[in-house]
């Protein structure tokens, strides 16, 4: 499957992205030839490769040397009380009482 101009031009769009002509035409090239180089990883033989969800045999370890692991990198998940909502509401430069008010950034 090819990506043709018409479909830059919708996902530009989608993303709110004024692309110039030069830029239309890069981003097709870039991402039909992504396209053309997975299609050039769908023909490998995978058959004997064993399904994997990580690339280390243990979640946030790797190895530091032929007999050590390193430690992991992910904290333990503990449970702490959150900011209360009245504080958040007094440091927020502008509310309703209940929720902050921004200003619009979309205008579609």
């Amino acid at each position: 499957m090819k990506v043709t101009e018409k479909d830059v031009a919708y996902v530009a769009d989608l993303a709110n992205l004024d692309l110039t002509g030069q830029e239309r035409q890069r981003m097709l090239k870039d991402l039909n030839s992504i396209l053309d180089y997975i299609d050039r990883l769908n023909e490998l033989d995978t058959s004997d490769v064993p399904p994997m969800a990580q690339i280390s045999a243990k979640f946030g370890q790797s190895k530091v040397n032929s007999s050590d692991v390193a430690a992991t990198v992910w904290r333990e998940d503990i449970l702490v009380p959150c900011l209360p909502h009245g504080d958040a509401m007094k440091n927020a430069p502008e509310t309703d009482g209940d929720f902050f008010k921004v200003p619009k950034v979309i205008e579609k």
